[in-house]
């Protein structure tokens, strides 16, 4: 048998309903948002249930973890009459209220939590406030900003004779969050084996345990087997490749003292010798993502894909790097198309070279688009450059106060990617300087003579200064 309350206890329970009703009840709550994109106007809504008078209303932006509570909206009912921010309607003697804040063009910086406050008076006094909050993080997204694809530690040489990994890099800037990024190859999606860290630089061709799939049929035709074949027949029997050096004379025809500074030699072929480490199998990818952190809440992604390059097959072959993010409608790519270069284009100046001018050669372009960027070498057939050694690395020669003795020369520029090289000649033709007398000048184009006559020269401007 239950015992009866006792009269405190039910005195107790009906001062606390009394106080209850005293005070009112106040409850808030923000509409959840999804991730919204950067750029957006959004409006942040803040629903409250009360049946007391309200006293006020205030937004807070919250940042530095917590610590830092910047007010960005306030109502007071104190001093505003002005309900236009709010949607109200009674419903069982209740008041639902609805504040909201719009932000016009949400930016990056705009991410974070964001609270709302809001205070009704104490129906036993209106000298006490009740207050209430409520709280959302508002979630920007941004889409990348920029998308690019290199080729890593550019450039190198071409090897004929030895295995040599290759990298492209795809860099995708100003995602947020960090975007998805994968290759392609010809349009087909590469399936690659993930690496946590990079391979080791001497660690040799990279392998797989996988089958292997043939790529002849994408772009090796007969003729590229027959010319390979040849030119491993000819690395057998000890010959020299066909492009190494130009049958030519180097005497200077008298006739070329009438004609442009250079000669353009016409042979210029790629040297596409392939030996025998080069497989004609699918290679194995390798692939490499890194995610570096911005300053404005970004990410910068870099996913590297590395496999064993075959000339063979790679050349002309087409790669691309394709970023999908839930800001983007549609995936953003980049593409590269890897090719050896062909045909350098030499230009010259001065166009009418003579004794004592200062010659340069520079490799302004290619008959094709070339990836990666190439390397040039600059040799003297025949003989050392101006200076004294036996080659020069960049795109540009510079031959400073060229001497007669030029005259003729044969320039070799050799340009190469790991995809190929080719070599192109020019002959540089210098003409007689009318303001150096002839024999007057030494091996280095300057103008020379007899000391007697230098000081002569010296004695006659002596003279001439003494006299004025």
């Amino acid at each position: 048998m239950r015992a009866a309350p006792s009269p405190r206890g039910c005195a107790c329970l009906l001062l606390a309903a009394i106080l209850h009703l005293a005070r009112g009840y106040l409850t808030v709550n923000i509409e959840p948002l999804p991730p919204v994109v950067a750029g957006d106007a959004v409006t942040l809504k803040c629903n409250f249930k009360t049946d007391g008078r309200m006293r006020e209303i205030v937004w807070y932006r919250v940042t530095d973890g917590g610590t830092i509570k910047q007010k960005i909206f306030t109502f007071d009912a104190m001093f505003s009459t002005n309900y236009s921010h709010m949607e109200n309607y009674r419903k069982r003697e209740d008041l639902v209220y609805q504040s909201t804040v719009r932000l016009p063009e949400v930016r990056i910086s705009d991410n974070g939590p964001y609270e709302c406050h809001v205070g009704i008076y104490d129906r036993a006094t209106r000298e006490k406030v009740v207050l209430a909050s409520g709280n959302i993080f508002l979630n920007v997204m941004a889409p990348p900003t920029s998308i690019e694809v290199v080729a890593a530690d550019m450039p190198a040489p071409f090897s004929r004779y030895q295995a040599q990994n290759f990298t492209l890099v795809c860099i995708v800037s100003g995602g947020k969050p960090a975007p998805m990024v994968y290759f392609k190859r010809d349009g087909e999606p590469i399936e690659a084996v993930p690496l946590s860290e990079p391979p080791a630089a001497s660690s040799g061709p990279l392998q797989d345990s996988r089958p292997f799939r043939s790529l002849l049929h994408r772009d090796l035709d007969d003729t590229k087997m027959h010319r390979s074949l040849s030119l491993l027949d000819t690395e057998n029997r000890g010959g020299r490749p066909y492009t190494e050096r130009p049958a030519r004379s180097l005497t200077p025809d008298p006739s070329t003292l009438f004609q442009p500074t250079t000669e353009n030699v016409p042979e210029t072929v790629v040297s596409r010798e392939f030996p025998r480490w080069v497989h004609s199998n699918e290679p194995i990818y390798f692939l490499r993502h890194s995610h570096t952190p911005g300053s404005d809440g970004t990410v910068e992604v870099r996913a590297l894909l590395t496999w064993t390059l075959n000339p063979q097959i790679d050349n002309e072959a087409l790669f691309s790097c394709e970023v999908k993010h839930p800001a983007l409608s549609m995936p953003m790519q980049a593409e590269v198309t890897l090719v050896a270069p062909k045909g350098p284009k030499i230009m010259m100046t001065p166009s009418r070279a003579r004794v004592g001018d200062t010659v340069r050669i520079l490799v302004h372009g290619f008959q094709n688009e070339v990836f990666p960027e190439p390397m040039f070498t600059w040799t003297r057939v025949g003989s050392r450059l101006l200076d004294g050694s036996t080659e020069f690395d960049g795109k540009e020669l510079v031959l400073e106060r060229v001497p007669a003795e030029l005259n003729g020369s044969m320039y070799r520029c050799t340009a190469q990617n790991p995809l190929g090289s080719t070599d192109t000649h020019t002959r540089l033709i210098v003409f007689e300087n009318p303001n150096i007398a002839r024999g007057t000048e030494d091996s280095n184009g300057s103008a020379s003579g007899p000391p007697g006559v230098r000081l002569t020269l010296v004695l006659a401007l002596t003279v001439v200064l003494e006299l004025t």
